[in-house]
């Protein structure tokens, strides 16, 4: 990977650390994203220690469509080149929250964020070609189910967050595999993933224990490096295949939604009027 440039979203804690972490070892030039500081120099001293003596560190928080639409100008114009995109930033919220943009914070961050930041940057991974995008997806996607009448999820009864988190990740997996069709001839591998049960503070609020009991996720869940094995597989190997869905280093079948073509392609157009992606980098939403 020496020479290669790769930016990690979410790279300040769990898969995204442990594969940022790896990829500077591999020699890349990693970039990584996270939105708190402190864990951010954290994970950058780490990556330098593990080979990545060029690594860098840009802070961006993805629930703000503006805030991605900045970390992508920053991005092109500190680097001419970029080959890995690692769509790893995801949250999940226990109770219903918008963000600053009025979007709901799970459909923010989990898919406009990495939509957006992708198609912003996607001129320069073609240019940079041989290049790679990974989107660190999830097993859950295969209980999602997309209504595009209430994609904010204001309707139902009651707001389910481990619900509304399985129907953003087969939103990752359907922007992959739209992706790769837009992309074929281009040099450029788009590829979506389920990195495993890890243990992280992710599966934690997916599983709703409480905070203070955080730590049983340990027992149960993968070390963060284990999960982001995948991931750096998708992103370094020279024989690593694509496009398609991935475990454990091998392809599988996502769920029958996830590999409906006319969903795929109506996601992306309502994608892209949510996130008015035609105003480039420019400004905010």
């Amino acid at each position: 990977m020496t020479g290669r440039v790769v930016v990690v979203t979410g790279a300040t804690a769990g898969i995204g650390r442990a594969a940022a972490i790896e990829l500077a070892r591999r020699g890349a030039s990693v970039v990584l994203v996270g939105r708190d500081r402190a864990r951010g120099e954290a994970a950058l001293a780490a990556a330098r220690e593990a080979g990545g003596g060029d690594a860098s560190l840009e802070l961006a928080d993805l629930s703000s469509m503006a805030e991605v639409r900045a970390l992508a100008a920053r991005l092109l114009a500190a680097h001419p080149a970029i080959h890995v995109l690692v769509n790893d930033a995801a949250v999940i919220t226990r109770r219903r929250e918008t963000t600053v943009d009025g979007f709901e914070r799970q459909l923010a961050v989990n898919h406009l964020a990495p939509f957006l930041l992708t198609r912003l940057l996607l001129d320069r991974l073609k240019a940079s070609a041989p290049a790679r995008v990974v989107t660190v997806a999830s097993a859950a996607h295969r209980r999602g189910r997309i209504d595009f009448e209430d994609l904010q999820s204001e309707r139902g009864a009651r707001y389910s967050p481990t619900g509304v988190y399985s129907n953003t990740k087969l939103m990752n997996v359907l922007f992959a595999s739209e992706l790769a069709r837009r992309l074929e001839g281009a040099s450029v591998v788009s590829t979506s993933m389920h990195p495993g049960v890890v243990a992280t503070r992710l599966l934690a609020d997916f599983t709703r224990v409480p905070k203070a009991l955080a730590f049983l996720v340990n027992l149960v869940g993968l070390s963060p490096e284990a999960g982001a094995r995948t991931v750096v597989w998708l992103a370094a190997s020279p024989e690593a295949p694509g496009p398609g869905y991935f475990v454990r280093e091998r392809e599988r079948r996502p769920s029958a939604a996830a590999r409906d073509a006319a969903l795929a392609a109506r996601l992306w157009a309502e994608s892209e009027r949510l996130v008015e992606v035609d105003r480039g980098v420019r400004g905010g939403r």
